[in-house]
């Protein structure tokens, strides 16, 4: 049995060989190299890939902070 990321990847790399960029109306998309659900990025469930991914966000906003 497939996991739902597997699913996902495999139906990604099918709607970039055929050039679609939207399936099910607007919930899933294609914007470049990014998969979006709804309109939010979709990360796999790779414990560090999201890790990383909330670091380099959490690194951006706290930049943004100005220390206030």
């Amino acid at each position: 049995m497939r996991s739902k990321d597997e699913n996902v990847v495999r139906v990604v790399e099918e709607m970039k060989k055929v050039g679609v960029k939207e399936l099910r109306g607007d919930k899933w998309k294609l914007n470049e190299d990014l998969v979006l659900k709804e309109g939010k990025i979709y990360v796999l469930k790779d414990e560090k890939l999201r890790a990383e991914v909330i670091q380099l966000h959490y690194n951006i906003l706290a930049a943004r902070h100005g220390g206030r």
